[in-house]
């Protein structure tokens, strides 16, 4: 059944969910007051870097059932879902999260609220939160207001595609016309086959943050492994594909590296500790902490090996190739990328970066960085060059080029992503995280 939904916060997650559900066939309306955001999606540009979304905009605008517009108006009105797609980041006072953003959206929607319409967050937020908003609203207004959570599961670099055929749809509600409401709001996708699992408000809640956990704690369970393995001459790589295939454990997520990072997992874990100790559940979560300690450990360790191998850093020319978290995103939030050359920054190492999308983020934020556009010319006379992110330009690069224009054949691999071999066989010292290179059984 055809719904008219309003999405309020037009960043990753309210971009990509406008546009999807506006494919699906239903009216959509962006909110954000960023206007400069607003004029661009208008003109059908997507304000940051993710694949296929310009393409996906073109195709949902010109259905002209996809608009955006920078404040509520008479249209609201008419609405039968508001999404809230807000950011949740970090607190500047401690590790919880600042809800302020949400706040604001309760208090923008609710002149424009009619008793049916249903108001649903997707926003990654404590336990608790739901339950706070809805007795916001009911302050605003003069009725009961409908309230359900429905958190996201997107991943940065293939949000289209996990918004349009996500692993499962989870709905929170506590009354059957709300959650009547959201299954006919995600019948195309139901009806595609995707899962949609029901259940209370604060187990959604739990959802998006106990998935992110468990996330987090596999990836530093064997970087942590990575950590014994350098020590000891064995190999975590080899390590991580042979207990992946238990199915009772999988390969997914275990891969040994300079960790996690980005505008979710690091922020939701710390989330989540805040609330457990605000609960009085500190020691339930208390591996958490842990497992961030394990991910930091892991920047650090490529700065530990460039003084090994170079001695003091003051002076010495280091290219980090990548800034984004992660590959197919331009986004450097929390990236291990950038806190790798930060730190090589502060101990005195002159940087230079290279990265396919995120160069201008970088120039923007980093002003103390240089930044170059091509490959060859940001290796030019490195001591040392840093992988940092896997992107696939990286593994394909010339390793024999490359080694023209360097001042050092030396590279450090933080994301397992070269074919090592090659670059030995060009005259390289590789040196990988969590791998032995020099036994015979590693492959390429």
């Amino acid at each position: 059944m055809k719904k008219t939904v309003a999405v309020i916060g037009l960043g990753y997650l309210g971009a990509t969910t406008a546009v999807a559900l506006s494919l699906v066939g239903h009216r959509v309306i962006g909110i954000d007051p960023d206007e400069k955001k607003v004029a661009s999606l208008r003109a059908g540009r997507v304000p940051f870097y993710e694949p296929g979304l310009d393409e996906a905009l073109g195709e949902a605008l010109a259905t002209k059932e996809l608009e955006f517009v920078t404040a509520h108006d008479e249209s609201s009105h008419e609405v039968d879902v508001f999404l809230l797609c807000v950011g949740t980041p970090q607190s500047r006072t401690g590790l919880g999260a600042d809800l302020q953003y949400l706040e604001a959206s309760i208090d923008g929607l609710a002149p424009y609220l009619r008793a049916e319409a249903v108001v649903v967050g997707k926003s990654t937020v404590p336990v608790g939160t739901a339950a706070y908003l809805k007795q916001r609203l009911s302050s605003l207004v003069d009725f009961a207001p409908n309230f359900a959570w429905n958190p996201e599961f997107l991943r940065e670099g293939t949000a289209l595609k996990d918004t349009l055929t996500p692993d499962r749809l989870v709905i929170g509600t506590s009354d059957s016309y709300s959650e009547q409401v959201l299954r006919e709001l995600y019948q195309p996708l139901t009806e595609n086959g995707v899962p949609l699992v029901s259940v209370d408000i604060p187990t959604s809640e739990l959802v998006k943050v106990a998935a992110n956990s468990f996330l987090a704690t596999k990836i530093s369970f064997i970087n942590a492994m990575a950590e014994i393995a350098e020590n000891v001459g064995a190999d975590a790589v080899a390590l991580a594909e042979a207990i992946g295939y238990d199915e009772r454990i999988g390969n997914k997520f275990l891969r040994t590296g300079i960790g996690f990072g980005g505008g979710c997992l690091p922020k939701d874990i710390r989330a989540f500790q805040a609330r457990a100790n605000e609960l009085g559940l500190t020691e339930s979560v208390s591996f958490l902490a842990q497992v961030e300690d394990i991910n930091l450990r892991r920047r650090t360790r490529v700065v530990d090996i460039a003084v090994e191998e170079l001695g003091d850093l003051a002076g010495r020319r280091v290219t980090v190739l990548g800034a984004a978290f992660k590959p197919e995103t331009d986004d450097i939030r929390d990236s291990p990328a950038m806190a790798v050359a930060e730190l090589l920054w502060a101990a005195g190492a002159e940087i230079t970066m290279h990265d396919p999308k995120a160069g201008d983020n970088v120039r923007r934020m980093y002003p103390q960085l240089a930044v170059e556009d091509r490959i060859a010319d940001a290796v030019a006379g490195a001591d040392l060059v840093v992988v940092a992110t896997e992107w696939r330009d990286y593994g394909l690069a010339d390793s024999a080029e490359l080694g023209k224009l360097v001042a050092n054949k030396l590279v450090i691999d933080g994301r397992n992503t070269l074919p090592y071999r090659q670059w030995q066989q060009n005259g390289w010292k590789v040196i990988a995280l969590g791998r032995n290179l020099d036994s015979a059984l590693v492959g390429v």
